[in-house]
């Protein structure tokens, strides 16, 4: 174990991401031809919550999305990824 490994996150588990990418998968209506993504990342800002999880939505032929949950993916709820998912002003509209 060097050094910067005592300061490094653990990458979170396996079985709790593809939990949130189902949720997604299945609350968002995306087809197997639409590729999820369910990670981890921690900001810096003082405006973000801290460790947040980002779900990107990759579809053929469109724009990544993003979108994102204020909490570990550990905690990511359900009704997290809904709220997520769910059209809100300035965001751009689903293909």
């Amino acid at each position: 174990m060097g050094l910067l490994d005592a300061f490094r996150r653990a990458r979170p588990d396996a079985a709790a991401r593809g939990r949130v990418a189902e949720a997604a998968r299945r609350l968002g209506g995306f087809g197997p031809e639409v590729a999820l993504t369910v990670n981890e990342i921690v900001c810096a800002d003082p405006a973000c919550p801290g460790t947040e999880t980002v779900i990107l939505i990759l579809r053929p032929g469109a724009r990544a999305q993003a979108v994102k949950v204020g909490k570990p993916v550990e905690g990511v709820t359900e009704a997290d990824v809904a709220a997520a998912l769910a059209p809100r002003p300035g965001r751009e509209a689903d293909p």
